[in-house]
């Protein structure tokens, strides 16, 4: 089939999708009352994932009867999977084969979509969009005439860098004309039972409490995102001192395990560590039962935000206002430096960010007592 036949197809889907013939515009609200499954796309990282979360709530609280379906990466399903709202959980490896993206989208076409809402730039969510052929597509006003007119309907962020991520994916509904109540903006992750209690396990060995300790996860997989060893070591010296508790965790890339044994190192008291060794569902288990969490911006921080577990996060050249701690009690610790965020990987490039090496422990630790 070709563009101008596929358009036209997709035209008269559209139109007899509704009762009368409305204008593809926000200013005159669409019949959604015939949408009976909906699929959402987020092609991105862990933390995107999770900050999409939202709108799987919000579609399931004003379009009851539809079934939620979403497609993401592979390795970052833990995010969405169990989450309430969903009915299937659909996902496709980040350098997918032909073979494999043909499975998937046999088994997308089985489902029948009556709307995509795709919250990423992705082309991959373009080619669905044409592909699929549902009567309503959203996507975002981006990229040139091909991409924008895969989508019957485009909504913009506004502000990108001055208004948090969760808002902007919300705009993909409001552009639909439906009303997000202040209830549809929450995180959601589920860990589940299975998770629960390998946390509830590794506490007990390590002798740590629910609600008597702080986790520290001062990794990310963009080194130029994480505060220098030395302080680290100093911040959770001085926690000791003061009597609390401290577990360190990070992710399972080696580079990460290998940051926790130098910090772990430099300590003139042990304190545990879990690094490398949890899943991101088991993660979040164990960051819900932590005192505060104390991290850096990375999908553990917006994991602690989602399990409502008090934040201390420290943002250098990425931008609090977008990728902030979302609707949790929390402090956020930036430098003065006039240049950020810039979004750069370190100061010229180094991997190094001067803003935020700048930060001192002791602006650190009175941000935790403020919190505890």
């Amino acid at each position: 089939m070709d563009h101008g036949s596929a358009n036209k197809e997709r035209t008269a889907k559209l139109a007899a999708f509704h009762a009368s013939d409305l204008p593809l515009s926000p200013d005159a609200p669409l019949d959604l009352s015939r949408v009976r499954r909906v699929l959402v796309t987020k092609l991105r990282h862990h933390g995107d994932v999770l900050l999409a979360s939202p709108v799987l709530g919000a579609l399931k609280r004003h379009l009851p009867e539809a079934e939620i379906d979403a497609l993401v990466y592979h390795d970052t399903r833990d995010m969405l999977e169990g989450h309430p709202a969903l009915s299937r959980l659909h996902t496709t490896r980040r350098r997918a084969s032909l073979a494999e993206d043909w499975r998937l989208l046999k088994d997308l076409r089985t489902r029948h979509y009556d709307l995509l809402v795709h919250l990423t730039t992705n082309p991959r969510g373009a080619a669905l969009a044409r592909l699929l052929r549902p009567p309503l597509s959203i996507g975002l006003y981006y990229g040139g005439r091909f991409y924008r007119n895969s989508f019957t309907h485009l909504y913009k962020n506004v502000n990108r860098n001055r208004r948090h991520t969760v808002e902007n994916n919300l705009d993909a509904l409001r552009c639909l004309g439906i009303h997000i109540d202040e209830e549809d903006k929450r995180l959601t992750l589920v860990p589940g039972t299975a998770a629960e209690q390998i946390a509830v396990d590794h506490l007990q060995r390590l002798g740590l409490a629910t609600g008597n300790f702080i986790l520290i996860h001062p990794t990310s997989r963009w080194l130029f995102k994480c505060w220098s060893e030395e302080k680290v070591a100093d911040l959770a010296e001085q926690l000791a001192q003061l009597g609390h508790a401290v577990l360190f965790t990070s992710g399972p890339d080696a580079q990460e395990i290998n940051m926790i044994a130098r910090i772990q190192a430099r300590l003139a008291r042990p304190a545990p560590s879990l690094a490398g060794q949890l899943s991101l569902k088991e993660l979040a288990a164990l960051i819900a039962r932590a005192r505060a969490f104390v991290g850096v911006d990375s999908a553990p921080m917006h994991i602690a935000a989602a399990v409502a577990t008090p934040v201390v996060a420290l943002f250098g050249p990425s931008g609090e206002l977008d990728w902030g701690p979302w609707r949790v009690t929390s402090r956020v610790i930036t430098s003065e430096h006039t240049c950020r965020p810039c979004g750069l990987d370190g100061c010229g490039g180094s991997k190094r960010s001067e803003c935020l090496e700048a930060i001192t422990v002791a602006r650190v630790l009175r941000a935790i007592q403020e919190l505890l």
